[in-house]
């Protein structure tokens, strides 16, 4: 267990330390609250000890700086635990308004020092147990069930934000809608197993594609969804011309070299994919707009007789 203690008397930190320290605990010391806060954020500790009278920030502040952090973070809670030569009425109420869990004085005997660690650690296990449940059932909120990638729902709420921020900043957006072409009658000739076998195996070519142009930004903004059916959008926020086209024409290449037979797909016999897109140089307006410009040339791509990419 990673504990921060948060002591501004040297004495009182270095015994507090090695107590702690005999009972295998890794032991990070602060000596005041602006400190403590900092190193909350660097280095997520599983437990704060907190002392109450400190230079520069005492404890209830620090409290309720990291309360404030842990805010705006999901599922994010820190036992805090007081430290402090004085156990008064007042002090014990104010530690657990400000944030703190529990109270103890800084001449806790051994054996319950010991103790209250001990119920820290099983607190300590069971978050990370809570933290990797709640994962795994935002994952199943967020992803598409067949194909890994995000669901509309999670699509919509990410392009929300992306978008605002883009209009915000006055920075590029891109979008493609991607359509697996004839796809209707791949279902019809080869059976719907088959058929989320295709999806399952578009969908892997285009999330490598992504994280293949992510590694080269210095953000990993972009980002892929299944739009529904056999549609898909590729969310580009802050994407260079160069970058964006580059993106369609590869998944276009991309998507026949996985030579998934289609022999309904006139011209072709294999599966192939019509792209539409839109991208803004400058993000302004309604993000609905963008969607039906991409849908539009997705419509467009399809009369010019699909496996191609219309995009301006």
């Amino acid at each position: 267990m990673k504990i921060l203690l948060v002591e501004d008397a040297r004495s009182v930190s270095a015994l507090m330390a090695a107590r702690l320290s005999v009972f295998g605990y890794e032991v990070l010391i602060a000596e005041n609250g602006k400190i403590a806060v900092e190193l909350f954020q660097k280095l997520a500790p599983d437990l704060v000890l907190m002392d109450i009278e400190m230079p520069v920030m005492n404890g209830f502040e620090a409290t309720n700086h990291i309360r404030s952090i842990e805010a705006m973070q999901q599922w994010a809670w820190t036992p805090i635990i007081f430290l402090t030569a004085s156990d008064t009425v007042e002090n014990l109420v104010t530690a657990i308004e400000a944030g703190g869990d529990d109270f103890i004085p800084k001449s806790v005997p051994e054996s319950v020092l010991r103790a209250k660690m001990k119920a820290m650690v099983r607190i300590a296990n069971l978050r990370r147990q809570l933290s990797a449940a709640n994962r795994k059932l935002d994952e199943l909120a967020n992803l598409d069930g067949l194909t890994g990638l995000c669901n509309r729902r999670s699509m919509d709420l990410r392009v929300d934000l992306a978008w605002h921020n883009a209009v915000q900043h006055e920075a590029s957006f891109g979008l493609l809608m991607l359509d697996i072409d004839n796809f209707k009658k791949f279902n019809d000739c080869y059976g719907h197993q088959a058929g989320d076998e295709c999806l399952r195996r578009f969908a892997r070519e285009i999330a490598d594609v992504i994280d293949r142009m992510n590694a080269k930004q210095d953000k990993q903004d972009a980002f892929a969804a299944r739009y529904g059916g056999e549609e898909f959008a590729v969310i580009l926020p802050g994407v260079s011309m160069e970058s964006y086209t580059n993106v369609a024409s590869t998944i276009v290449e991309a998507i026949p070299q996985l030579a998934i037979p289609h022999k309904e797909n006139a011209h072709w016999g294999i599966v192939t994919v019509s792209i539409g897109g839109v991208r803004f140089d400058v993000a302004s307006g309604s993000i609905a707009t963008l969607f039906r410009s991409a849908d539009e040339r997705l419509y467009l791509a399809k009369n010019k007789g699909r496996n191609c990419a219309v995009i301006d």
